[in-house]
């Protein structure tokens, strides 16, 4: 049985060099520093968790560019010292948006106008502060704006994936383009190590949205330079898309696993993938192999690559999808799937028919546990940033299909397939806490790989982020973390994977955790970001 008071917490088999930590008020976690410190800002000035978490989701927008910004998408899931609730603030595509535009691309771009859907972070912060903050909306925005004007030294992890980002975005051509590169790039060069880096556009705008509680964003100058920009440049994103957009509050999905429940956000997100791998390999004895081993790795590999062969048939905007929800969590039909996996490596999975660039972050308290997910998707996002503002549109409609017949296929005023989802863990009535791993695909396989590492192998929260990581591609595709034991990759290769080695740490995803023991918080922050927990 899953005890947090068990886990072993003077155990560290993966040699990151960090440690659990843990405090009984309050604890944070993020991929940046400062951000961290921005969410222990509000808990020192009598904040609450959610003071904390959005105070430290709005500072990511300027510490962390590279991820996210403030024409993000954001979810969370919230625990309220009763129970959970989730918070959908993604945005739906431009209701004028037309076909013919991408008449000629195989799939939606990733660049320009085209993938570009309402952005909806702004409106999650200011739904969380007004249902259960403490701390005034605009004091929340006070660390960030200080940041953005002030200038902060750029994180190792941030700068590069800013080098990575350079080449691709300042060969960007047009018009539309010019002041993301201005902005981001403004020396033609992405900031190093340990330059600073600021933005008084960034503080503006920040100050604009604080003054408002997010208002202008959706309802005032900056919707009216947003509509202006998009219509000067052949968007489609206009002020009546602007004004329609409101978050949605909605129940999460879960499903148990030994004696935990896992929870994650419906779809449009693609949390599902998590849960249905959890219930295929609920059906085997993990525990029986060692965690390092060939016969854990595969099994979780091919349960992965079945959920994921129904995710991407089935999820989409909920008003779309095809099969319910509970046909596909439901276990016989993981039964059914399970069925397949055998001892070599399936060549191609294929979606069954049931019967019936991202940050993430945790905070937790007393009474508030918050796991929340924001993301531009594709790092920067679509290269189109609101002249004069800051204000970096995310790429989310790149998620969407052009294939018509298809439940996700693109069409106006709809969420497009999510991949960014906050992970939540309950025993019975009892709060675990939140836990994540950010990473576009690799998010709900990261998350499998969490909760196996917690209750099949007993992990502390810091050994379960730190351990070896596979990453499933396509097809028997896999990426194997390079600091997994070379006989693994050979044992999968002999079993029919194609196994491909990687030592960069940024396609194995950024994890971020909190766990509850008794009156003990015990949080850890992913060794493959910059991150830092801090507790008190």
């Amino acid at each position: 049985m899953f005890d947090p008071s068990s886990l072993a917490l003077t155990s560290y088999p993966y040699p990151s060099g960090r440690r659990v930590v843990m405090g009984n008020q309050a604890a944070v976690a993020t991929s940046q520093p400062l951000a961290s410190l921005a969410g222990m800002e509000m808990i020192a000035a009598g904040g609450n968790a959610i003071d904390a978490a959005v105070a430290m989701a709005i500072a990511l927008t300027v510490v962390e560019p590279t991820s996210n910004g403030i024409g993000s998408d954001a979810f969370a899931i919230v625990w309220d010292g009763s129970q959970l609730h989730g918070l959908n603030g993604s945005g739906h595509s431009p209701q004028a948006l037309d076909l013919k535009a991408y008449a000629e691309h195989p799939q939606v771009p990733l660049y320009g106008w085209l993938p570009v859907t309402v952005p909806g972070a702004v409106s999650a912060w200011r739904a969380l502060s007004d249902r259960w903050g403490k701390l005034p909306f605009e004091q929340l925005c006070e660390p960030a704006i200080r940041y953005a004007s002030q200038g902060f030294p750029v994180s190792p992890e941030t700068a590069r994936a800013w080098q990575r980002a350079e080449s691709r975005f300042l060969s960007l051509q047009g018009e539309k383009f010019q002041p993301f590169q201005a902005t981001f790039f403004p020396f033609d060069r992405a900031p190093r190590a340990g330059e600073t880096w600021r933005s008084d556009n960034h503080a503006r705008t920040l100050e604009a949205i604080a003054s408002s509680k997010g208002e202008s964003f959706y309802r005032g100058d900056l919707a009216w330079q947003i509509a202006r920009f998009a219509a000067n440049t052949g968007g489609a994103l206009s002020l009546p898309d602007l004004e329609a957009h409101q978050p949605d509050w909605v129940d999460p999905i879960c499903t148990t696993y030994r004696d935990l429940t896992v929870w994650e956000m419906p779809p449009n997100t693609q949390g599902m993938a998590a849960l249905m791998a959890l219930n295929i390999l609920e059906g085997f004895d993990l525990a029986k192999f060692p965690r390092d081993s060939i016969d854990s790795f595969h099994l979780q590999i091919e349960a992965m690559k079945l959920a994921f062969a129904d995710t991407y048939r089935y999820v989409a905007d909920r008003r779309f999808m095809q099969h319910s929800l509970e046909a596909l969590l439901n276990k016989e039909y993981a039964a059914e799937r399970r069925s397949q996996i055998g001892d070599r490596a399936l060549t191609l999975a294929e979606p069954g028919i049931p019967k019936g660039g991202t940050v993430y972050l945790v905070a937790a308290d007393r009474d508030f546990m918050v796991s929340m997910i924001q993301s531009n998707y594709e790092g920067f996002g679509s290269g189109i940033l609101i002249p004069d503002t800051g204000i970096a549109l995310h790429n989310r409609g790149a998620g969407f299909s052009l294939d018509l017949k298809h439940p996700n296929a693109i069409a106006p005023a709809k969420r497009p397939f999510h991949t960014i989802i906050p992970g939540f863990l309950t025993r019975g009535d009892t709060a675990i806490g939140p836990f994540g791993v950010m990473g576009a695909p690799m998010q709900p396989q990261g998350h499998v790989q969490v909760v196996v590492n917690l209750a099949d192998y007993g992990m502390n929260p810091q050994s379960a982020l730190d351990a070896p990581r596979w990453r499933f591609l396509q097809g028997n595709t896999v990426l194997l973390e390079s600091t997994a034991n070379r006989s693994i990759a050979m044992g999968l290769s002999d079993r029919a994977h194609h196994i491909l080695v990687s030592g960069e740490v940024g396609q194995f995803g950024k994890g971020q955790m909190i766990l509850r023991s008794g009156e003990t918080l015990i949080a850890a922050s992913e060794p493959r970001a910059d991150g830092l927990a801090i507790a008190r």
